[in-house]
């Protein structure tokens, strides 16, 4: 898969496994990163499927509606693709944690939904349900956090609430932040992340 590492300057530091949202590429959330956490590694990921020439972790059918072939398919690749980086890269494959935006968000619920317990955290962004016809493996011990917009127009609150319900009901232990600026990324949200960051799994 398409991706930057940076080294980061503290090796007990985690490395940021980042996934961006749809259109975005692989330095899209190196910033976002870096705000957590300045001593981290940083991995940005870019997504190998396109829509109408907009990277993408996955295909969807329509908005909100999943291929759920093709998101089983590249679910597994970037399981793959983790061990594969930490060898690569020489960064520690028990201490990595996603941060994901959107599709980002999506594709890495996907991973507990279908792999399991395969990074020590998650800071998901505006997150939906990847799927509800699989069987949620074990996730005891997992910590997620979960940003989400009350008004958001891509994701219903219904989404962020039942994720959350199948996240805990798996053993995950999250925390959700709520906010009414809709779809966007904002800076009170990323505080927010940065302190759970800081106090869960720094």
């Amino acid at each position: 898969m398409e991706h930057v590492f940076i080294k980061g300057t503290n090796e007990q530091a985690p490395t940021f496994l980042l996934l961006h949202g749809t259109g975005g590429n692989e330095k899209d959330l190196l910033g976002l990163g870096r705000e957590y956490d300045a001593e981290a590694s940083l991995l940005g990921v870019r997504g190998s499927e396109l829509e109408n020439g907009m990277p993408r972790f996955f295909k969807r059918l329509g908005m909100g509606v999943f291929d759920l072939d093709n998101l089983t398919f590249r679910t597994k690749e970037l399981a793959a693709f983790i061990d594969e980086a930490a060898v690569e890269h020489g960064f520690d494959r028990d201490n990595v944690i996603v941060i994901g935006y959107s599709n980002g968000a999506n594709i890495a619920a996907n991973l507990f939904f279908e792999v399991g317990n395969v990074v020590k955290g998650a800071i998901l962004h505006h997150p939906m349900i990847p799927r509800t016809d699989v069987v949620v493996p074990d996730l005891s011990g997992l910590k997620v956090w979960m940003g989400a917009g009350q008004n958001d127009q891509m994701v219903p609150l219904e989404q962020t609430v039942d994720l959350n319900a199948y996240l805990i009901q798996a053993g995950a232990l999250t925390e959700i932040f709520w906010h009414n600026r809709g779809h966007q990324l904002t800076a009170e949200e990323v505080q927010s992340a940065k302190e759970w960051y800081e106090a869960n799994l720094k």
